[in-house]
């Protein structure tokens, strides 16, 4: 399907989505957002589908966010809000139950909605001209996309608040040495280290990658121990699995494995 302010390919197991409003800084508003919704949920069911790299169209932005220019214009006129026909922030920041990962390739800016997207992917690859942070205070809002609770958690407190009180941006190399990204490259370079990080992930057992974050995100408050006896049931999934007679026999033959993710 052809999207007007996404794009959305799908090759050799992994989707590749891309914001594409560029003169925008790629903010979204209501039609991106329920255009992100089909993508996201396409990805989510689709069996062949393992991993999923999210960036944004240009070299100025990843996302900038919610689209105030749009936001102002229909409050003027009396318009739609977006209300309850808006699905979650990009889709993916709320009530989206996904056990395959999402990588996020930061080409820019990664501002407010943006980088609660961005929050809400499992691993981040950024280019080292991006810029991040939450300036919602600045304009009257919070970062009520999960910005506020997934960046406290996935980085020291003192910076998150720091971040979050101010609604400060800090650059890609703050970024890695606070352990909000994985990775920071040279933009040119951006696609290939996605790709080479979706290419590593496809290299494993999708059931046993998606086991794992089930298990990373469903445990991760939990003590050790409560975190075994939940994952009871994953271990019985992936002992019934071909995926788990697949690893050891191939790792047997000298061979690379032929994954179902069953």
């Amino acid at each position: 399907m052809t999207y007007e302010f996404i794009l959305y390919e799908k090759r050799d197991h992994i989707a590749y989505v891309t914001l594409n409003r560029p003169h925008q800084m790629n903010a979204l508003h209501l039609e991106a957002h329920l255009e992100l919704a089909e993508v996201w949920e396409d990805y989510r069911d689709n069996p062949d589908l393992r991993v999923a790299i999210l960036t944004g169209a240009g070299d100025r932005a990843f996302c900038a966010g919610n689209d105030l220019k749009v936001t102002a214009e229909r409050t003027a006129a009396g318009g739609d809000l977006q209300g309850a026909e808006r699905p979650p922030f990009g889709r993916i920041t709320r009530n989206f139950d996904c056990p395959k990962p999402i990588i996020a390739a930061l080409n820019g800016v990664a501002a407010g909605g943006g980088l609660e997207m961005a929050l809400a992917c499992d691993i981040i690859v950024s280019a080292r001209t991006a810029r991040m942070g939450l300036p919602e205070p600045k304009v009257g809002l919070i970062a009520g996309a999960g910005g506020i609770h997934r960046l406290s958690r996935q980085i020291p407190s003192k910076v998150a608040m720091g971040m979050l009180l101010t609604g400060g941006l800090i650059n890609a190399e703050q970024a890695l040495r606070f352990g909000l990204v994985n990775e920071v490259v040279e933009l040119e370079e951006l696609p290939m280290a996605a790709q080479r990080w979706a290419d590593a992930i496809i290299e494993c057992s999708p059931l046993s990658v998606q086991l794992t974050k089930e298990s990373a995100i469903d445990c991760q408050f939990l003590s050790v121990d409560e975190a075994f006896y939940r994952d009871n049931n994953r271990r019985d999934r992936l002992l019934a699995s071909e995926d788990f007679i697949e690893g050891p026999k191939a790792f047997a033959e000298k061979r690379k494995p032929r994954w179902t993710g069953r």
